[in-house]
Order: structure tokens, then C-alpha cells, then sequence
């Protein structure tokens, strides 16, 4: 079944003359008089750039999501290639509406007349996993719902197949190929994947993101009617606005275009460290912005996660970067475990200074990300970095961010626009405010634990080697009997403090 795949992606990509982007290195030139020969029988009538999308569509889902990623890259395509790709964000073709009908009453188990007062059989969108159609609730409410594809589930299994034998030969094939963790990656994108072709669970993910952005000035989330939904439909608010790649409609509406861009960068830095929950799916075809100004989130099938250890060594590489600390950079990277602990520091520093250096101070557009991005992965098979699994998803958020940075604003200055959000953010964290906020969050766990203290302390002095640290208290407080007082209190607080210690490592 593998192979089988192996040779369809050959068979597409020839039929669609995809061999014209390999052939086009100068290293393979000699290839390309012999390939021409060899497939004399084609006629390519279609531009290249309709070809590529052309073939990413026939080969299912996950290149659909590849070329996505690619289309917000402007900076790295030529443009009719990133103008083409753009289509991919909600204009893959919809499937039938016979099957859409067959799907809701499956999924209802009534007929569509019954649940909808009414339903357009046209899809508004459609992408690689589901497709967008609006419809009106029988109290009023306008609606948006969203139909997973027939079948999409075995498609997209086939490919993460696929994609896992590719770790395979990564692995065994390439000398860094270990370091780079093919297989952990796979499986990370898999994960998400499978989340994406759960609708109840995206519909969960909405709920989240709009109870964390709730009166928020800058962003919108739908509202999701819980009573039809399923895995295989999801009913959500309609939301209205214009998508973010149209600028100068945007722009006819008054909008703020720069003060719209530092609002994108500042939602994202608050989803990743205020909540460590991002929609990880940010191309131009899921954000719409409203007359007013706010942006509108859509489409939450893939939403990253990061833990609160992440979160903090994350905040310091990003605030480190900022403010040219690359020492601090090296260290905190040493620290978290990214780099191997016998990493020198000053070696790692320069390396890193070597290549952010260049593109501090400058606005997006004359920043060559390609080759920084290139840089960085010199630097980190120099030093032995393993690729992190669990921030896959936010390095290809951060790509779509910086692709949306440069529609909306090339002058963007990205570092001057993150630093004050990161510092302030930092500084909840550290300083006191951070300080009060864990002593709350800890309150409601304290308040069950402390009664129980007495206990605790009992039981641990019945345990062996605690006679030890008992008969040493009482030798302190009979040396100094003038601070009896104080000694008995800091002998209760240090038992009571070894008993918790005790008591959690059982």
C-alpha cells in the first residue's frame, strides 16, 4: 500500500510536470534533455504555478496543509507561485452537495429541512479536511457549519503512513537524521491531525480560545451551538468580516492597517504565554478582520499547547533575543535541556550573535527569513540541537504570523512590537505580581493541606531516621534557651515542610 502511494505522488507530480522545479537547479541541468524525451507525449498547457496547486489538491490533505504553509511565504516564492497557493486556503473543491445532504442527515438523523430553516447547498468554503456552509436555525440565528470531507479519515492515515517511512529513511539514510527526531515530529503532526477530524473537539477548542479572548479588544471567536454538533459536523455563529490577504478592501473600510498588524503580533504572543493555547493554523483564509478593527478567529482545528515550563523558556529565548543577551540565550537553551549540557557557552553565544545580528533594527521586508532560518539550522546541527516535537507547531504558527506581518505591514519592526509585550509579560511572572498570582492559584490546594498537617507530621515522625532529626531539634533548643520561642517555631515549620516533602514523594 506504501509504495502504491510512493508511485501515485511519482504519477501526479509527472502528469503535472512538477519535475520542472528539480529540473530548474543548475546542479541537475544535464537531466533535463533526457527527462523531456522521455515524456514527449505530454502537453502542459496550464501555467506552473496552477499546476503545483493543481497537483497538491489531487494528492490529498496533508500537501494541501504543505502548500498552505508555503502560500503565506511570499517572501520566499516567486509571486505568481504564493498568489496560486493562497487559493488552497478555502478554495479546494467542494465535494457534492448530495453528499453533503447524506452527511447531515447522518450525522442528525432527520432530514436537513427539519434541523435548519435554512440551508445553502453551496459551499462558502471549502479546504483539505472540511468544507463551510451557512444556514439559519429555526429561531433565527445565522449559522455557519462545517462538514467534515467522506472518507478523509483513511486518506489522511495513508499519508501520515507515508510520512512515517519518510522518518525512516531521515533516520537511517542521513547522519543528522537521529538528532532531528523524524519520527517524534511525525507523530506530533499526526496527533493534531487526528484532533482535526473530531469536530466535537475543535468545537471544544473554540469554546476555550473564546473564553480565553472573552471582552477582549482584539479578538472574536464564534459562539458554538453545542445541540448540533457531532464528530462529523460542527454548528457554529457566522461571523462577519473581511479576510485579513484583502488590504485594500480593508483598507476602503478605514481600518488601520499598522495598528492591525501590532494587534496580530500581540494576540499571538498573549495566546502562546498568557494561555499556552494558540490556534496553530493561522494562514489568511481562517483570520478575518471587522470594520471595526478586530480580528476574527476561525477555523480551530489545530490548536497548540505549551507547558508552563515551556512557556518560561520560551519567554527568556524570545526577551533574551530582544534585548541581545546571547549569552543569556545560550544558557537558557543549556538549561532547558535543548542543547547538550556539555555545550560551551561562549561558543554557543557567538554562534548565535553571528546570525541575529544582521537582521536586528530592520523592518520585515528587507529581512531574508529563508536564509535566517538556514542559519539557524547550521548553528544547530553544529551544536548538536535536537528538534523539539512539542514546538513544531509554534515554529509553523510563527512562520504564518511573520507571512501575515509582511501582507499587512513589510515596515513591521517585529522585535520592537513583541519586546514591551514579553517584558511585561515576564515581569507578571517573576516579579510580585507573579508571586500573588501562584500564591492564589496555590490557596485552594493549601487550605486543603494544612489541616491536615498534624497528621502528616505524626506519620512522618513514626517513620525510620526520624528520631535523628528530632533529637537534633531538641539539642538546639536546649543550647539556646533564650530563643526557645523562635527555635520551636522554626522546628515545627522545618518538620511540618519535611513531612510534605515525605508525604508527596510516597
Amino acid at each position: 500500500m506504501l509504495w502504491f502511494r510512493l508511485l501515485r505522488i511519482l504519477g501526479v507530480s509527472l502528469r503535472f510536470g512538477l519535475e520542472e522545479f528539480f529540473l530548474g537547479h543548475e546542479r541537475v541541468r544535464a537531466l533535463r534533455a533526457p527527462v523531456k524525451a522521455l515524456l514527449f507525449w505530454r502537453k502542459l498547457s496550464q501555467p506552473r504555478a496552477v499546476r503545483l496547486r493543481l497537483a497538491l489538491e489531487a494528492l490529498g490533505p496533508i500537501f494541501v496543509k504543505f502548500g498552505q504553509v508555503l502560500s503565506t511565504r511570499r517572501d520566499l516564492l516567486p509571486p505568481d507561485i504564493a498568489d496560486e497557493l493562497a487559493k488552497l486556503q478555502d478554495q479546494v473543491p467542494p465535494f457534492a452537495p448530495e453528499l453533503v445532504r447524506s452527511a447531515l442527515a447522518r450525522a442528525y438523523r432527520r432530514p436537513v429541512d427539519q434541523v435548519f430553516a435554512e440551508f445553502d447547498p453551496v459551499a462558502v468554503a471549502s479546504a483539505s479536511v472540511a468544507q463551510v456552509h451557512f444556514a439559519r436555525l429555526h429561531d433565527g440565528r445565522e449559522v455557519a457549519v462545517k462538514i467534515l470531507r467522506p472518507d478523509i479519515a483513511e486518506i489522511i492515515n495513508k499519508d501520515v503512513a507515508l510520512l512515517d517511512a519518510g522518518a525512516t529513511l531521515i533516520e537511517t539514510l542521513w547522519s543528522e537524521g537521529k538528532r532531528l527526531r523524524p519520527h517524534e515530529v511525525v507523530a506530533e503532526f499526526a496527533k493534531h491531525l487526528e484532533d482535526e477530524l473530531d469536530l466535537m473537539r475543535e468545537a471544544a477548542n473554540a469554546s476555550q480560545l473564546r473564553r480565553n479572548f472573552e471582552n477582549s479588544p482584539l479578538l472574536l471567536v464564534p459562539e458554538i451551538y453545542w445541540d448540533y454538533c457531532s464528530t462529523e459536523v460542527m454548528v457554529m455563529q457566522r461571523m462577519h468580516g473581511t479576510p485579513i490577504s484583502h488590504i485594500a478592501k480593508l483598507r476602503e473600510q478605514g481600518i488601520d492597517i499598522k495598528r492591525l498588524s501590532r494587534a496580530g503580533v500581540e494576540i499571538f504572543f498573549t495566546q502562546v504565554f498568557r494561555d499556552g493555547f494558540f490556534h496553530a493554523d493561522m494562514h489568511p483564509g481562517n483570520i478575518f478582520a471587522t470594520a471595526s478593527g478586530h480580528y476574527v478567529a476561525l477555523d480551530f482545528g489545530i490548536m497548540g499547547t505549551l507547558t508552563a515550563a515551556d512557556k518560561n523558556y520560551l519567554a527568556q529565548n524570545f526577551l533574551a533575543f530582544f534585548r541581545r543577551d546571547y549569552r543569556r540565550v545560550a544558557e537558557v537553551h543549556i538549561e532547558s535541556g535543548w542543547a547538550p549540557k556539555e555545550t560551551r557557552v561562549d561558543d554557543f553565544e557567538t554562534a548565535t550573535r553571528a546570525v541575529c545580528v544582521p537582521i536586528f533594527a530592520k523592518p520585515l521586508h528587507e529581512i531574508s527569513f529563508g536564509r535566517v532560518l538556514l542559519r539557524l539550522f547550521q548553528t544547530s546541527r553544529r551544536f548538536n540541537i535536537e528538534v523539539q516535537p512539542q514546538l513544531v507547531l509554534l515554529q509553523k504558527t510563527l512562520l504564518n504570523i511573520e507571512g501575515l506581518g509582511r501582507e499587512l505591514d513589510p515596515e513591521l519592526d517585529l522585535w520592537a512590537t513583541a519586546k514591551p509585550f514579553l517584558e511585561r509579560w515576564m515581569s507578571e511572572q517573576i516579579g510580585w505580581r507573579g508571586l500573588v498570582k501562584r500564591i492564589r492559584q496555590e490557596a485552594p490546594i493549601w487550605s486543603t493541606l494544612l489541616p491536615e498537617v498534624p497528621r502528616l507530621v505524626h506519620r512522618y515522625l513514626n517513620t525510620p531516621g526520624a528520631e535523628r532529626l528530632e533529637q537534633r531539634i531538641q539539642e538546639l533548643i536546649a543550647e539556646n534557651r533564650q530563643q526557645n520561642m523562635l527555635l520551636a517555631i522554626i522546628a515545627v515549620a522545618l518538620t511540618a515542610l519535611v513531612g510534605l516533602a515525605f508525604y508527596f514523594a510516597l
